[in-house]
């Protein structure tokens, strides 16, 4: 069985609440729940979305700001998805992003993670993804966001 096939939160009419992702999560919802927490630290707003090519719920990590000119903007900065006691997150980067990438003070895993990221398919974008069961990976993806903040939100 792929893991594409254990993805969690299939039912359209039921958006996910604490309860449920509890449940689906298991021990990993300590991590889900100390992203949570940290969000607002980040200026990151989280949204789930009903996602119909793969007819499950994702949520997208979301940053408002305005420009010097006063224009409104938004950028997607990761999406998370929910898997049978654990989730991923993946953060979008173009191939241009990758030196600035290779500069941030992350672990040896993570750096490992971005030289490995490959683009999907067509698309000139890369995700960095993490599979994520305990908190350990979060400082890094904090890391990754807030150069994707800095990198993409002017």
């Amino acid at each position: 069985m792929s893991k594409h096939e254990k993805l969690q939160l299939r039912d359209s009419k039921e958006t996910p609440t604490s309860e449920v992702l509890e449940q689906t999560l298991g021990d990993s919802y300590l991590a889900y729940e100390t992203i949570q927490e940290t969000l607002p630290d980040l200026d990151i707003e989280q949204e789930w979305q009903w996602y119909k090519p793969y007819k499950a719920w994702f949520a997208k990590g979301q940053h408002w700001w305005t420009t010097s000119r006063g224009t409104k903007k938004e950028k997607n900065l990761y999406w998370l998805h929910v898997y049978e006691g654990c989730f991923d997150i993946a953060i979008w980067f173009t191939e241009k992003q990758r030196a600035e990438l290779e500069k941030i003070d992350v672990s040896e895993k993570t750096k490992q993670l971005i030289d490995e990221a490959k683009p999907k398919g067509k698309l000139t974008t890369f995700p960095v993804m993490f599979d994520i069961s305990t908190t350990e990976p979060l400082d890094d993806i904090y890391t990754l966001i807030k150069c994707k903040k800095r990198l993409e939100c002017k």
